[in-house]
């Protein structure tokens, strides 16, 4: 962490369910206090018991115990930006109100704990809903190079000004696989990763790139991605990944 931020990096995306506590702590351990400039999003809406599943925290009371265990575990008196994560019943988007939610975020924005409020795993109603209650300054949803059903949603945030930030750019837990990626890496002389994180670069202007990594190695790699050039051949070739992963 040190290093990434050392090499330029600002934006760095957690949660204190993930582990949970932990990341947040390892976070304040390695960075606190915080350079000037640095943000730091959070994410509230789940929570992680014991059994390791995944499990809705949504009400305005556990919203509001999230953002102090943010607080408390990062060590900051405000949070820069908190993204509401609608969890639903699978791994789809789902469509349903998010206004009370949303609402409870705004209540502790305007008492001065959060400074923005993002959105995370939903549709263009859902965001739409929630630029009703209070200004959304970005959008996770999972996107990448095989991913694309959000293609015409990121332009729409693109002409609000609203940030679009895939999670899972390189996959997730199930690693891209395409002979095309690593045709044209072995080409640029790049390794796969990294051509599918200049892809999402290139792809639209709001998008920002949150690429988890846990190795010092890894994050070099990532880092040079966005020196990486893409010719108009390779992206034609790339673009074409999300079609053959569907007649999959």
């Amino acid at each position: 962490m040190r290093e990434a931020v050392a090499a330029g990096v600002d934006h760095i995306d957690t949660s204190d369910f993930y582990g949970p506590h932990v990341t947040n702590q390892i976070i304040r351990q390695a960075l606190h206090p915080y350079p000037e400039g640095l943000v730091i999003v959070t994410k509230l809406g789940g929570r992680r018991p014991p059994d390791k599943s995944w499990q809705p925290a949504n009400s305005p009371q556990e919203l509001t115990q999230g953002v102090h265990d943010n607080l408390r575990n990062l060590g900051l008196d405000v949070l820069d930006v908190v993204n509401y994560r609608h969890i639903g019943v699978g791994h789809d988007l789902e469509e349903g109100p998010i206004a009370e939610q949303v609402s409870a975020l705004a209540d502790l924005q305007r008492q001065g704990l959060i400074r923005h409020v993002g959105l995370s795993h939903v549709t263009a109603a859902q965001v739409a809903e929630a630029q009703a209650i209070t200004d959304v300054v970005c959008v996770q949803n999972q996107y990448n190079l095989a991913h694309r059903q959000d293609d015409a949603f990121i332009a729409d945030l693109a002409r609000k000004g609203i940030a679009y930030v895939p999670y899972f750019p390189l996959g997730g837990f199930t690693p891209l696989q395409s002979s095309t990626l690593s045709s044209v890496a072995d080409r640029l002389g790049s390794t796969p990763m990294q051509v599918a994180l200049a892809w999402l670069l290139r792809r639209s202007p709001n998008i920002l790139l949150i690429p988890g990594t846990s190795s010092r190695i890894h994050l070099r790699e990532n880092l040079a991605a966005a020196e990486l050039t893409l010719p108009t051949e390779a992206l034609a070739e790339l673009d074409g990944i999300a079609d053959a992963a569907v007649k999959h």
